[in-house]
């Protein structure tokens, strides 16, 4: 007979979310907040990019630590982690391209380099980069990785077409948004490898937050729409509260209910009326 686990030893279930519609509303929201949130502190409030990059940076390193303790997937502190790390990769970049005079095609490359051979050395160690079993202290550090290594490159591939070509923030956006139309064609369409698929789209929803971000909050004259980082930033942020908070609710609904079966399914076990 199978040993039991013991009902006081932990298990550690996986700590990301699958890649639902639900998943990439927040994922496009979130991208879009690390944009306008990152100009709104450097340049609205007056912070500058090396203090935002300071102050954003260790709060990202706090919601990091409280990630890893968890046992389960927690939304809040996921995705707050996700919207933290957006704003971090935005100001790695500006810092780089801004403060540095580092080309953008440079970084592009670094960063794209980057991206590789961090998912050569998950592969390699773990035989996979799947993320539905992200269950242990490495994977999940192969995960977070891989997450800043994909919106510091999105946003140096994404401000070095912008500047290169010149087409605007609205072109921009149907051109970030074919793109990932492309990826959901090959993923369902001709199959291709589910893996590869997410990861691609995951790059390509980093650009696509940013050109809707600029659309919405930069100046008329400058192109946007002019609503404002303050406004664009709190809208885009509330979104991300509602979302969230709808999935925590389901998750606790579905917690509950298994919970409640695995009670009832032990009560008729040891009803003797079950014998």
């Amino acid at each position: 007979m199978p040993r039991s686990t013991p009902a006081h030893v932990a298990t550690v279930r996986n700590k990301v979310p699958d890649p639902t519609a639900s998943f990439w509303i927040v994922k496009v929201l979130a991208t879009t907040v690390g944009e306008t949130a990152a100009d709104l502190m450097s340049e609205t409030l007056g912070l500058g990019l090396p203090l935002t990059t300071v102050v954003m940076g260790a709060v990202l390193v706090l919601f990091l630590v409280l990630q890893f303790r968890a046992r389960s997937y927690r939304p809040s502190v996921y995705w707050v982690t996700v919207v933290l790390i957006s704003i971090v990769g935005t100001c790695i970049t500006d810092n780089l391209t801004d403060g540095l005079g580092v080309p953008l095609w440079t970084s592009t490359t670094v960063f794209g380099v980057g991206l590789v051979v961090v998912f050569l050395a998950w592969h390699r160690v773990e035989g996979t980069l799947s993320i539905h079993r992200i269950d242990t202290v490495r994977r999940e550090a192969f995960y977070w990785l891989a997450i800043l290594f994909t919106f510091a490159l999105g946003t140096a591939a994404g401000d070095l077409i912008g500047e290169q070509t010149g087409i605007g923030y609205f072109p921009a956006l149907l051109l970030f948004a074919g793109g990932i139309a492309l990826v959901a064609l090959l993923r369902f369409g001709l199959r291709v490898d589910g893996v590869a698929c997410f990861w691609a789209a995951y790059v390509l929803t980093r650009p696509l937050g940013a050109s809707l971000g600029d659309l919405l909050s930069q100046p008329t004259s400058d192109g946007g729409l002019g609503i404002g980082t303050i406004t664009t930033s709190t809208v885009f942020l509330a979104a991300i509260l509602v979302v969230v908070g709808a999935t925590s609710v389901r998750l606790r609904r579905s917690s509950a209910a298994l919970t409640d079966g695995s009670v009832e399914a032990v009560r008729l076990r040891r009803s003797p009326a079950a014998d």
